[in-house]
């Protein structure tokens, strides 16, 4: 049964696999189009991708759009409203890895006048919620048929230093932008996708290419405040590690245990410190140079041209993420070269204590072996003495029975009886201490397993 479900489960992934939920999308495209693109970094994906589903189908409930002309998937979903006047308002919705967005979609009928940019004029549109996380880019993209209009309109429609320009996709496709916000913080591009347009889908590939070089970009920028105070963080760790380094190095073969446990003690803080910073940076920064090749690729699929009297579109954004990347990385590895240089020391200071522990073992060890010579001295000396104690209570015993046997006429001399005694006595009191020893140590041979079961039992 269990078998049966994991097939299953794993048939469903490779459909998933080959689906493409954005592909019905391209019925309902078409030129002139205002496009408002959104895109926002969610602080906590695994909640805040579940709530963005949730905010996506709020705003299709405040529009009205129609449950026929609506698809939402666990990280992708759409809708498309028809308006009374023949305008279309398509709303797409995608979550992804770090961020989500919105595609706002305004579809003029052909009586409506040519689009400009500002709010979406879509009838009765207004979007009412406060999304989640923080700002990645706002976009406001104008698709138009026919020239692109000239340089001199563009620059009082499009403000900032510069404006840049490029074919994309084909000879018939211009796209310009000035890159820099409006008073509404939306970046403005006006893509002109010629006089006909034989595939409406493509415009959907033309947004999605903009959108994704745009999100990714800014998505690579963002953490720049929080490199520079790292860059800055990790310098003033760099140097302090620097200076114990140098301390440690010349004192160490001089240092008791009291001064190597306290150097041991604050290259624990500082490794606890610079963990904490790595980690943060690692979670923040290690997505850099996938990001980073995101951008390079897109940029590579537009086929990108250059056009007459505009900067390309590639050069303010290659020039804008140029090192990037790797400086983020080349971050990582000093911090964690960092860490091994405080793991390294600890290793150092923690050897250096358990040779003097050793030191100081041994040398407990041998004043243990010194006192348990002594012990057996004693103890020998000891034994000695009791066996002469005991032979010389014997004799003095026995003299007393000699005397009583001598008087009663048994004995010719009771000297003579208490001289020969007296080895006699010494063997027995040598007897009685071997025969006393063997049996106390018997004794305690019993004792200490029963000792050692009743301690297991318990």
């Amino acid at each position: 049964m269990q078998s049966n479900l994991s097939q299953t489960d794993h048939e469903a992934f490779l459909k998933q696999l080959h689906e493409r939920p954005q592909q019905p999308i391209g019925k309902w495209l078409r030129a002139p189009a205002h496009v408002h693109y959104k895109a926002f970094r969610m602080s906590d994906p695994p909640t805040q991708r579940l709530a963005s589903r949730t905010e996506f189908q709020s705003l299709l409930s405040h529009w009205k759009v129609p449950a026929e002309t609506t698809y939402v998937r666990e990280n992708f979903g759409y809708g498309v409203k028809e308006g009374k006047d023949g305008d279309r308002l398509i709303v797409l919705w995608q979550a992804h890895t770090e961020y989500y967005n919105y595609q706002l979609w305004h579809l003029l009928s052909p009586a409506s006048s040519a689009p400009m940019f500002g709010p979406l004029n879509f009838p009765e549109y207004t979007f009412p919620i406060e999304p989640l996380g923080s700002v990645v880019c706002r976009l406001d993209i104008l698709l138009t048929t026919g020239l692109l209009p000239s340089r001199h309109v563009l620059r009082e429609l499009m403000p900032g230093p510069v404006l840049y320009g490029s074919r994309i996709f084909n000879e018939q496709t211009c796209a310009v932008t000035n890159f820099t916000p409006d008073v509404h913080g939306r970046e403005r591009y006006w893509i002109s996708v010629g006089p006909s347009l034989e595939d409406p889908a493509r415009l959907k590939d033309i947004v999605d290419a903009i959108a994704r070089i745009e999100t990714y970009y800014h998505l690579l920028l963002m953490q720049l405040p929080l490199f520079s105070a790292a860059v800055d963080q990790t310098y003033k760790f760099e140097q302090v590690h620097l200076k114990q380094r140098e301390i440690i190095t010349s004192h160490i073969m001089r240092a008791n245990s009291e001064d190597l446990q306290r150097w041991l003690n604050t290259l624990t803080q500082d490794l606890l410190k610079t963990n904490r910073m790595a980690g943060k940076l690692h979670f923040e920064l290690s997505a850099s140079l996938p990001y980073d090749k995101i951008v390079h690729a897109t940029l590579a699929s537009t086929a990108e041209q250059p056009m007459d009297f505009y900067r390309p579109i590639s050069d303010y954004v290659l020039n804008r993420i140029a090192g990037v990347a790797e400086g983020y990385q080349q971050l990582l590895r000093r911090v964690d070269i960092l860490r091994g240089g405080f793991e390294g020391m600890m290793v150092i200071i923690r050897t250096r204590l358990d040779l003097i522990l050793e030191a100081h073992n041994l040398s407990l060890l041998q004043s243990v072996d010194k006192t348990t010579k002594s012990q057996v001295i004693l103890q020998h000396t000891v034994e000695g003495l009791s066996v002469i104690v005991i032979a010389y209570y014997l004799a003095g015993l026995a003299g007393y029975v000699f005397k009583g046997l001598y008087e009663l006429g048994w004995l010719r001399s009771a000297e003579l009886a208490s001289a020969i005694f007296v080895p006699i006595a010494i063997a027995l009191a040598f007897a009685v201490m071997s025969i006393s020893k063997k049996y106390l140590d018997k004794k305690m041979g019993e004792e200490q397993p029963a000792a050692k079961g009743n301690k297991q039992e318990g």
